[in-house]
């Protein structure tokens, strides 16, 4: 990656560069450090100033340095350039909390939705703000932020046993203190009725440098871990992205991708094809393609449903199994995620399924005569589900 090709960053050594210290010291967060790196964005300043008198802006000197300025839609540009579009909002349409986070949260910072998982919200600020965010109403508003409050968010979960899976996130779980970070985790993992805990962060993309040695031997320490990160084009999986995921997945730690349909930027089987193709070949698995949420202020990047089943039907049954997403809404007012696919079970009876598969050809599965499926092991396995509830 030349880098140096920027005037802005001619003499920045290698050394510099890959020090996470080093881009987070130099986050571009205004138009006129922008346009210094993009003369070809100059007409767009006045839209740019325009939009960051609502919203936050800021990026790595890394992922700005993947954008083609001579394509005007660039797929890292489009993520990142603030656009006049975000002033836009469709009445009865666009919500300021389109998943009904705050409806959800029994203490400030924490999303109780699931009978068995929380969303613990300990930070508001990102490396990226990624122009299609969710949650911007508390996340790239200049004059929101969260109300992080990690002891109420610690105590509800531990007095709550039914709980047994932890998303930390934010904003960017990885933007916060390596200490603050480790404290969290660490009092996550002595409540005995945690059993998973997860890492919601944009990092590997946007500034792998960030994924160290250090950060990874403090993150194993509270296994298991699972890491939950946001690639949405093929051309953010660079080499340093994978060596990254590589330093995560080596020592132990899944990584898990979870993409947004995006309209212009991965709004095509061809391109999400690759992308997958590309994921499962660094080992991160293809999660959740999400479509994109009714917030304020994104309606440009939505895409129809239909576009997102056609791409599905053209992954599945052409990639591997394994690089295939679930493709989900997370429904609107706080429904949860509900799953979507091209239908491939034609006809039920009693007695036979009528089925097609990828190919558009039909085939018929004879349904069993015994019909009793009940289990001897189901009373001792709940009973075992109880007392690890309980305990």
């Amino acid at each position: 990656m030349n880098w140096q090709r920027f005037k802005k960053w001619a003499h920045v050594t290698p050394e510099q560069w890959n020090d996470w210290r080093w881009q987070y010291q130099n986050l571009v967060t205004t138009p006129e450090e922008l346009i210094e790196l993009f003369p070809e964005f100059e007409q767009e300043v006045e839209d740019i100033r325009l939009t960051l008198g609502k919203y936050k802006f800021s990026s790595s000197p890394y992922y700005l340095s993947l954008i083609d300025p001579t394509n005007p839609e660039d797929p890292i540009k489009l993520q990142t350039v603030p656009s006049r579009l975000e002033m836009n909002i469709e009445a009865g349409v666009d919500r300021r909390d389109p998943l009904a986070e705050d409806r959800d949260m029994p203490v400030p910072g924490l999303v109780h939705r699931y009978p068995d998982r929380v969303l613990f919200l300990i930070t508001e600020i990102c490396t990226l703000y990624c122009r299609f965010c969710t949650r911007r109403r508390v996340i790239l508003e200049k004059e929101s932020h969260i109300d992080r409050q990690i002891d109420q968010g610690i105590d509800y979960i531990k007095k709550n046993p039914h709980i047994h899976d932890v998303i930390i996130s934010g904003g960017d779980a990885l933007v916060v203190g390596e200490k603050l970070l480790e404290s969290v985790m660490s009092r996550l993992r002595a409540i005995p009725h945690i059993n998973i805990i997860r890492l919601g962060s944009r990092i590997p993309p946007v500034c792998p440098m960030r994924i160290t040695p250090e950060l990874v031997n403090m993150i194993k320490k509270y296994q298991p871990v699972f890491f939950m990160t946001h690639f949405n084009h093929p051309f953010e999986i660079t080499p340093e992205a994978k060596k990254a995921c590589a330093l995560l997945v080596d020592n132990g730690i899944p990584v898990m991708n979870q993409a947004v349909l995006l309209r212009k930027i991965n709004s095509c089987p061809v391109v999400m094809r690759k992308l997958c193709y590309d994921l499962i070949s660094m080992r991160v698995k293809p999660y959740y393609l999400y479509q994109c949420d009714l917030s304020e202020g994104i309606g440009h990047f939505r895409t129809p449903v239909a576009k997102g089943i056609e791409i599905m039907e053209s992954l599945r049954g052409h990639v591997s199994g394994l690089a295939v997403p679930t493709y989900v809404i997370d429904a609107p007012g706080g429904g949860g995620k509900i799953p979507l696919g091209p239908n491939y079970l034609m006809s039920h009876s009693d007695h036979k399924v009528i089925l097609r598969n990828y190919a558009q050809k039909i085939y018929e599965y004879n349904e069993p005569l015994e019909t009793d499926c009940r289990c001897s092991t189901t009373e001792a396995i709940k009973k075992a589900l109880d007392v690890q509830t309980q305990s």
